[in-house]
């Protein structure tokens, strides 16, 4: 049962990490790869790494995903970034 879970979790990272790298809209890559963050947290959890997911949640979804969003909503102030 295990396995099958970590097969589609597998798959699921690589389809999404593959439509990140092809969408067109900046910040429709962001939350694809805010996305892939927090799927990788719950494959450290399967993985019996919860010190290991706690700070991918923390540092790659949360962090990381503030940070790309409010640098492209300054760029869009700015008007340098369409």
């Amino acid at each position: 049962m295990l396995n099958i879970i970590e097969i589609v979790l597998s798959v699921l990272l690589i389809g999404l990490a593959f439509i990140a790298l092809n969408t067109q809209s900046l910040i429709k890559s962001v939350m694809l790869l805010s996305g892939i963050s927090m799927l990788a947290v719950v494959a450290f959890v399967l993985l019996k790494a919860p010190d290991v997911a706690v700070t991918e949640a923390v540092i790659g979804s949360g962090l990381v995903t503030s940070l790309f969003v409010f640098t492209l909503l300054s760029f869009r102030k700015t008007g340098d970034v369409q």
